[in-house]
């Protein structure tokens, strides 16, 4: 190779361009909070999992045997009889509508009363006293005790014959009463005793939300001039009015639901003329006295679709309020 071919091969290398080479993608390091999103649906998914299939296999069984003409046992052949046991249902005017209507008039009754205790207990307890802890201690109490200890207690405080409530009525010169032995009187009873056993859950949780209060906006009013009265009605509730529908959500789903009470009170059927029978006592009947598990299942998922709808029309009247 000549001299001259040499130089030209070096200047030819000299001048020839490196090929470029694609550097690896780097990823930005995760932030605190995308780890944190990550490791808390991490954390979060086996009981999610857990509760959901808890949720939909009972609900999905209920729904599929409502279809049939199950009866005498749930494992016994059974047909699909279409959408024949919901008509049934929605046209027994003998047991379900009334049923459904004492459901409605027990809880509109007990939550009412409940809410209106409740706010006023709060309310008095919203400043610190002597012995609060005590008066705190005494009204957790009924919510320590079982439902079904709770019905056969007051079964003995309001026995017709032997009961201490008529024995206090005699006493002050007030006739004395049937209570839960009345047909008339059954329902309120239930409803009084209801109220008695939930009130505190529905003052604690009032309480709760009136500590959490600011309260520069009320003593701006106090400054001018309002009224207790005004105060209460015009800056303390409306500051109040998502913990109070949260409050009322809670415990109209769970007064709904009430069974162990009435049940334990009244037994069978809600009484001899069903004068205290809800949807919960009539599904229980037809399940284990009837055994028409079919028809049961109707009813059952009937309640369902009613209690999700109470459900959805309180939330967009307390989304309503709060706007």
């Amino acid at each position: 190779m000549s001299r001259t071919d040499v130089f030209e091969a070096g200047s030819a290398a000299v001048s020839a361009k490196p090929a470029r080479t694609s550097a690896p993608r780097v990823r930005p390091p995760r932030t605190f909070e995308q780890a944190n999103r990550r490791l808390k649906w991490t954390m979060l998914a086996p009981a999610l999992l857990f509760v959901g299939l808890m949720i939909i296999f009972p609900l999905g069984f209920t729904l599929n045997l409502s279809f049939t003409d199950a009866f005498g046992a749930v494992n016994a052949g059974k047909k699909n009889v279409g959408l024949s046991n919901f008509a049934d249902t929605l046209g027994d005017t003998r047991r379900f509508w009334p049923a459904a209507r004492r459901t409605v008039i027990f809880t509109i009754g007990a939550v009412a009363l409940e809410t209106v205790l409740g706010l006023a207990l709060a309310m008095l307890m919203r400043k610190a006293f002597r012995g609060m802890r005590w008066v705190r201690t005494v009204l957790i109490i009924p919510l320590l005790t079982t439902p079904v200890a709770i019905g056969i207690l007051w079964l003995l405080i309001l026995d017709p014959t032997n009961g201490i409530a008529n024995h206090l009525l005699s006493s002050v010169g007030l006739p004395r009463q049937e209570f839960l032995g009345s047909v008339g009187q059954s329902l309120p009873t239930l409803m009084l005793i209801d109220v008695w056993q939930w009130t505190p859950m529905m003052t604690l949780l009032l309480l709760a939300g009136l500590t959490t209060l600011p309260q520069e906006p009320e003593e701006a009013a106090l400054v001018d001039g309002a009224s207790g009265w005004q105060r209460f009605r015009y800056v303390i509730l409306p500051m109040l009015g998502p913990t109070l529908a949260t409050a009322l959500v809670l415990r109209a789903v769970d007064a709904l639901k009430t069974f162990d009470i009435l049940y334990a009170t009244k037994g069978a059927g809600g009484g001899s003329d069903f004068e205290a029978e809800t949807l919960n006592v009539y599904a229980y009947g037809l399940t284990f006295d009837y055994q028409e598990y079919g028809l049961a299942a109707a009813v059952l998922v009937l309640f369902t679709l009613f209690i999700i709808g109470v459900v959805v029309l309180l939330r967009r009247r307390a989304g309503r309020d709060a706007v």
